[in-house]
């Protein structure tokens, strides 16, 4: 995408995650779209009696739901799929993911009895997915300490950016893939960029 001029403004909203572990979850916005990567939970402090989980204050979400395009996880730990079984019930949105990640949120929908109600679209590194108007994710491969982990490369009426989620570079790693460091050199090589994809 190239970026425009305009008077409208991009949003990058982190309800959770940010400067604490756990609780994973950023809002972009612009204009009438707005989509969710991650939805992680936290585990309580000693001083939190009572609590058994955390989850981000979704409030601004529940306001706006009707600009919400869909919720794009980065890959299958707590700390950003633990939410979703909750905030699912308050906001019923497509759910973007690889195989495992999918899998694993699964079994947690269908604890919730959120199985047939949930929208589950399976992608693969190498795809690109359209999410409202102004916004196309692809998925880039990557490795973490968990299988089928992904990076974003998020189109923008602004430009590119790219969300990195939990990621380390690992030559041999257990799954058979590396992390796609190439497609990363690629991204930040061009001044503009058009992706390929649905």
């Amino acid at each position: 995408m190239v970026p425009k001029k305009t008077k409208s403004k991009l949003r990058i909203i982190p309800l959770g995650g940010l400067g604490e572990i756990g609780k994973n979850m950023t809002v972009f916005e612009y204009e009438e779209d707005i989509f969710v990567v991650d939805c992680g939970l936290a585990f309580p402090e000693d001083e939190m009696l009572g609590i058994d989980l955390v989850i981000p204050d979704i409030t601004y979400l529940v306001k706006n739901s009707q600009k919400v395009r869909g919720i794009v996880l980065t890959h299958g730990h707590e700390d950003h799929i633990g939410g979703l079984p909750y905030i699912l019930q308050e906001l019923n949105v497509p759910l973007y993911g690889t195989k495992l990640t999918l899998g694993l949120v699964e079994n947690k929908l269908r604890e919730h009895n959120l199985l047939r109600s949930t929208e589950r679209i399976n992608v693969s590194p190498g795809e690109t997915i359209a999410l409202g108007k102004h916004f196309k994710v692809e998925f880039i491969r990557s490795n973490h300490s968990i299988a089928d982990a992904v990076m974003l490369a998020i189109g923008t009426p602004m430009g590119v950016l790219i969300h990195s989620g939990d990621f380390k570079v690992d030559y041999t790693p257990i799954s058979g893939a590396t992390l796609d460091l190439h497609r990363l050199a690629e991204l930040g090589r061009k001044k503009s960029f058009s992706f390929n994809g649905r």
